[in-house]
């Protein structure tokens, strides 16, 4: 049904007859969302009968959540556009299901200033698809010396400081920022990695790297700093989030934070719960990321750290290289794969579904989990919060394809069937993506 909006009114927007799972207020039923121009207006049985709508998605079969969002994305705009463009990256995030996503500084130049920051803001705005909001660098030029122009940062729209691609190798510039984001109200999200222990290493070092023969990152590279970083914050009462934690002493290492009482948090990515070392037989460059996949007993304290809240949000490492550059020997590729159109059905199809996740502990995970970690308004569907809306398919299965809307196609789960699919994206009570209308022959 759609009826044209009376002049001078916002848009009435229905999404009706769908499971409605809110994890921010413990909502879970048969419920319709009433959408009133770009606010939710009301979440409860029977609206359709309320009065005439303008639009009306019938979301029957579908699980409607808060918008996802993508706390870990890379767009590689400014400098690296033949790989992404925040333009293209936020098209594959509306697809994915995702209507806000925050993009890490690693561009070339890297967003270390006010203008940097606004640039992405904007493109995002020219975009038109989802919200993106920028993760400003730690340091100057991400060379990991001297502290960015960070209150600048935060004008020009930064929600946290990171240097990732890279550690904040000095613990006393480590400490100064935590300290300075503790007072403009951020979190640091740190890129956990001892170069010195790491060196070369193109994969996990373990008895498939002797196996294969390349030079390995053993996990103490990644616990040896999780543990530094845990201590600087313990020390400045700052908040520290680690950005995809791969091995098992990682995860305890944030469990026992936790029961501290530090300000600490953690996501995990879906490569990380469903994949080992032992994908890197095939010598598959889609298969080499940083962190590398590890071992099985790694990839079960994700899941148990996924499953028992010890870890806070799935992010994607969404890192698009083109194919020419992925093309190459192994230890030649650079690291990273995409993951904003392949982390919903991965997420759903293997701890929702093979783990026996509970439904709205995903959706706090994909969701509201990552959004208050970054301080958005978003991540719920409370009268007047923002009108962002995921519509989401978890019961038909389809295989993962090779096109993506991402200008690359490095994923590492191309045909996986899988289940779990977004069916209509709602940003700001704008419907930017409508799989039915958009993709009507795509299986």
């Amino acid at each position: 049904m759609s009826l044209a909006a009376d002049p001078g009114r916002p848009a009435l927007l229905l999404v009706a007859g769908g499971r409605v799972v809110d994890p921010s207020r413990g909502v879970d039923g048969a419920l319709d969302v009433v959408i009133e121009g770009d606010r939710i207006r009301a979440v409860a049985p029977g609206l359709e009968r309320e009065r005439k709508f303008d639009r009306v998605i019938d979301a029957r079969g579908c699980v409607v959540t808060p918008g996802l969002v993508d706390m870990h994305v890379h767009f590689r705009e400014p400098g690296r556009e033949a790989d992404e463009t925040i333009a293209t990256g936020a098209a594959a995030a509306v697809r994915g299901g995702y209507t806000s996503v925050a993009v890490m500084p690693n561009t070339d130049p890297a967003v270390d200033d006010q203008a940097d920051a606004e640039f992405q803001v904007l493109q995002g705005k020219r975009a038109g698809k989802a919200r993106v909001f920028p993760i400003g660098a730690i340091t100057k030029e991400r060379k990991g010396q001297a502290l960015s122009e960070m209150a600048g940062l935060v004008r020009g729209g930064a929600v946290g400081f990171s240097d990732d691609g890279d550690p904040v190798r000095s613990a006393e510039v480590m400490r100064c920022a935590l300290l300075y984001a503790t007072m403009l109200d951020r979190v640091v999200i740190e890129h956990a990695e001892d170069p010195d222990l790491a060196g070369n290493g193109a994969m996990h070092q373990g008895l498939v790297s002797l196996t294969l023969g390349l030079p390995g990152k053993s996990a103490a590279s990644e616990e040896v700093m999780v543990a530094r970083d845990i201590t600087l914050a313990a020390l400045t009462g700052g908040r520290l989030h680690i950005a995809h934690a791969s091995t098992a002493g990682s995860v305890e290492l944030i469990r026992q934070a936790k029961r501290r009482g530090l300000r600490v948090t953690a996501e995990a990515c879906p490569h990380h719960f469903t994949l080992t070392d032992a994908a890197v037989c095939s010598f598959d460059p889609n298969f080499k990321m940083n962190p590398p996949l590890r071992a099985q007993s790694d990839l079960e304290a994700i899941v148990e750290g996924l499953l028992d809240g010890t870890l806070d949000a799935i992010a994607s490492d969404h890192a698009p290289h083109s194919r020419e550059k992925k093309e190459v020997e192994f230890t030649d590729a650079p690291n990273g794969v995409i993951g904003l159109e392949t982390m919903l059905p991965i997420s759903v199809t293997e701890l929702f579904g093979r783990r026996g996740m509970p439904l709205p502990r995903l959706v706090e995970l994909l969701s509201t989990g990552p959004a208050r970690i970054l301080g958005l308004d978003a991540g719920t569907l409370a009268p007047g919060a923002p009108a962002d809306v995921s519509v989401l398919d978890l019961d038909t299965p389809w295989v993962v394809g090779d096109r993506f809307r991402s200008r690359s196609s490095n994923c590492p789960f191309v045909g996986w069937k899988v289940r779990g699919r977004a069916m209509t994206t709602i940003v700001g009570g704008r419907v930017v993506y409508d799989r039915k209308a958009e993709e009507p022959d795509a299986p």
